[in-house]
């Protein structure tokens, strides 16, 4: 799948930025995985609530504080994204390092600003 987003901290509350994102994305047209605390849906989308081996992940978007972020590294790593988005409230510039270091591309915006703006 093209342009593929996995969200991480991905929420059923319709008032958590997350779940927004998963709308705004799917209203793009755009394909999503979600990965949260629970499992669910939204929209079209099934939240898986443990890590999966993904493939030709694009993009990860992240809605995880930057503690939370810790056991996520490895995993977002093996994933293999060409971009991270460090979300309001989620930047880290521990982790922008490593993945730096690993030929990630990181970007420390508004997952809902660059789609409201045609910048995704």
């Amino acid at each position: 799948m093209k342009n593929l987003t996995l969200v991480i901290g991905a929420s059923l509350n319709p008032n958590r930025y997350s779940n927004i994102a998963i709308k705004r994305l799917r209203d793009k047209k755009l394909p999503v995985l979600a990965l949260g605390l629970k499992k669910g849906k939204v929209l079209d989308v099934s939240i898986d609530d443990e890590k999966q081996d993904y493939s030709n992940i694009d993009t990860v978007t992240l809605y995880l504080n930057p503690k939370r972020q810790e056991e996520y590294y490895n995993y977002i790593i093996g994933l293999k994204p060409k971009r991270v988005i460090f979300n309001p409230g989620t930047e880290n510039m521990e982790f922008v390092k490593v993945l730096k270091e690993n030929n990630i591309e990181s970007e420390i915006a508004c997952t809902l600003v660059l789609l409201s703006t045609n910048q995704y």
